[in-house]
């Protein structure tokens, strides 16, 4: 069965831009914050790593930082931009340590985890 990429939408009805092509990010792996039904962990908020936040993921058992060739993926550090999983960033916002997040890029369906003045208390882009 194919999957089927739910529409391309960020968190204010628009387009959604772009997070990261390098690294290359997203469920996708097409750049963007896109989802599906099978995205079961809703890779939806486009943030901006911290050492702090990646600190705070590794230490939750997901190391974004170390790299894996074997999977394409170069490790995350400062200053790249990923596609998080909604319920990693609200953790991490009820931590204290949730990183800033560009909107434009963060799709829709995030909004049904994360409420969108969360989300607004962290935007890098003015919208």
């Amino acid at each position: 069965m194919p999957v089927s990429m739910e529409p391309s939408v960020n968190v204010y009805g628009g387009t959604l831009q772009s997070c990261s092509r390098a690294p290359v990010t997203g469920f996708f792996r097409n750049g963007h914050c896109d989802t599906c039904s099978e995205d079961q962990g809703s890779h939806t908020v486009c943030a901006v790593m911290t050492a702090e936040f990646l600190a705070f993921s590794k230490y939750l058992g997901n190391d974004l930082s170390t790299p894996h060739p074997e999977f394409r993926f170069p490790g995350l550090k400062p200053g790249d931009q990923w596609c998080l999983c909604a319920r990693r960033f609200l953790q991490a916002h009820d931590e204290g340590v949730a990183p800033k997040v560009r909107l434009e890029a963060t799709h829709l369906r995030a909004l049904d985890i994360v409420p969108l003045d969360i989300l607004q208390s962290y935007a890098l882009d003015a919208t």
